[in-house]
């Protein structure tokens, strides 16, 4: 069975961010043919297109990291509605300029934890409006919108919750299976 590489954007720069914990958590629960690299946003600096003849090397090495992997996972968290700054400009820098967007035909999923009861629920539709924007086939479902409450996950990294831990291993399956069949019709080698 064929492993993928999945890249994984965490929304949020903190490093003690709960959504950092769940990613590491989903980690541990995806099937073994899939294997994880952060890719980090942390050092972009503002995406502006006077920047498009000449990117700066981390925007290069960004952009480069989401070509190399075969799905993108977006783990983020809900800021005032929407999804962070830091992640909408991670996005601009991979998809400018026009005709050389990263996330074209790249599987994605979006998920996210927030202490609040509807879970990242507005922000996941904000994410989820660019990304059909930049052509980036999407999980429609299951959808994930974590209530992230004290103690869902140890420090081992571990969900807890026995129906939170089975609803997310059936997820990161899922999505496993859903790179699986858009690679399949959208090969990214093409």
């Amino acid at each position: 069975m064929r492993t993928y590489k999945i890249g994984y954007l965490i929304g949020s720069l903190a490093k003690g961010s709960i959504n950092r914990k769940l990613a590491q958590a989903l980690i541990k629960l995806a099937p073994s043919t899939l294997e994880f690299k952060e890719i980090s946003f942390k050092d972009l600096p503002l995406y502006s297109y006077d920047y498009d003849d000449d990117f700066p090397q981390v925007a290069r090495d960004f952009k480069e990291a989401i070509k190399s992997s075969d799905g993108i996972l977006f783990v983020t968290p809900e800021y005032n509605r929407s999804i962070p700054g830091g992640l909408k400009n991670a996005i601009d820098w991979a998809s400018r300029p026009y005709g050389t967007n990263a996330f074209s035909r790249k599987p994605t999923a979006v998920i996210g934890a927030s202490p609040g009861a509807i879970g990242t629920a507005v922000a996941q539709q904000n994410l989820r409006s660019v990304l059909s924007f930049c052509n980036a086939p999407q999980m429609n479902a299951p959808e994930a919108y974590i209530q992230f409450k004290p103690g869902m996950i140890n420090d081992d990294d571990d969900v807890t919750v026995e129906s939170t831990r089975d609803f997310l291993r059936t997820y990161m399956q899922e999505y496993h299976d859903f790179v699986a069949r858009v690679l399949t019709v959208l090969p990214n080698d093409v």
